[in-house]
């Protein structure tokens, strides 16, 4: 059944509760901050943001004699949204929980707009992109292509992760086989693993230790298998692919920061279909495609959009099979999919 649209009346009716909604949490969660502040807190210490709930976030403590101990916190009403891997000044209250004074700044921070194309950063302090997809749900490489330019846009190193790779058969290996090939051969580093049979997850724990990475994705491609794989006692919960649709069914539904034991730790965030890039520029889309960059300036006209003007660096390389038919086919889609510039 195709989902009902709703009228800008509708929408409208829908924001404004939610919006009242929120001035009401705002205000119950300023009375519980007043309350903690109102009797004895304990010294300013640095915290970890671990996971993040509506008003409130988890901390755990990374010194003092709370360390490694995990805290419930409010925010102070003057703080900016925090993201799972953000780092901040907290104090601890005697009766449990505490509250947060002060943001550390921020290394580097993984965005994508929201349902209202607001800008909306979903982890902080990432040096890794981990764009996981199977075999089932069918891969799709404008998808990838997206990940990749938001990991470039972001500064954030991408590592590219094959998934339910038993499930590979003669009907789906060679599509498999091109589009990995099409990235290998760019030079993004690339593993295939199974979760469930443990294939490769030894060489993917080496890939991850010592950084701060996030699993991005379709869902039902094993984001959560491959967290329970790497992390024995997390259970975080497994979801089945749809029969109908064939598509994952969302089953993580907060990101959450995990330490592995070897050092480093994993942001796990909800699985996402669609990843808008609403918040980037054409020049941005550009630059996100790294076979792009030697030819990018040298075509005839400073204005060429790359799409039949003569002279063109990118048409002449396409020609000339230094650019994949996949790859300009999919940056012509994402270029397409871009809100007109205002002016």
């Amino acid at each position: 059944m195709a989902k009902r649209q709703l009228t800008r009346r509708q929408s409208w009716r829908i924001e404004k509760i939610q919006e009242e909604r929120a001035a009401r949490a705002a205000k119950r969660e300023s009375r519980a901050v007043e309350e903690l502040e109102g009797g004895d807190l304990g010294p300013e210490q640095n915290g970890l943001v671990i996971a993040h709930f509506g008003v409130q976030v988890e901390v755990e403590a990374e010194d003092g004699e709370l360390a490694g101990q995990v805290c419930r916190c409010h925010l102070r009403a003057n703080l900016p949204a925090l993201v799972t891997g953000d780092r901040v000044v907290w104090r601890a209250g005697n009766q449990g929980g505490g509250v947060i004074v002060a943001q550390l700044p921020r290394r580097s921070e993984l965005c994508r707009p929201d349902m209202r194309g607001q800008l909306k950063p979903v982890a902080a302090n990432v040096d890794r992109i981990v764009i996981v997809f199977a075999p089932l749900p069918e891969p799709h490489a404008n998808l990838i292509d997206r990940y990749l330019v938001a990991a470039e846009h972001a500064g954030i190193r991408p590592l590219l992760l094959l998934n339910k790779a038993d499930l590979v058969n003669e009907e789906n290996a060679a599509g498999l086989d091109a589009l990995l090939a099409t990235y290998q051969r760019l030079g993004y580093p690339l593993l295939e693993v199974s979760a469930r049979q443990g294939a490769g997850m030894q060489e993917l724990q080496a890939a991850l230790d010592g950084h701060v990475s996030v699993f991005v994705g379709q869902s039902g491609v094993g984001k959560s298998s491959l967290v329970n794989s790497l992390l024995p006692g997390v259970d975080t919960r497994v979801g089945a692919l749809s029969e109908q649709t064939g598509k994952g069914m969302h089953t993580t539904t907060t990101a959450r920061l995990f330490h592995f034991p070897g050092g480093g730790e994993l942001i796990d965030s909800p699985g996402i279909r669609e990843f808008g890039l609403g918040h980037v520029s054409r020049a941005d889309v550009e630059a996100g495609f790294i076979e792009f960059r030697d030819l990018l300036g040298h075509c005839r006209f400073r204005d060429c959009r790359h799409d039949r003007e003569p002279g063109c660096a990118l048409l002449k390389a396409l020609d000339e099979g230094r650019i994949q038919p996949q790859r300009m086919a999919s940056y012509r889609h994402i270029l397409a999919s871009l809100p007109e510039p205002e002016y």
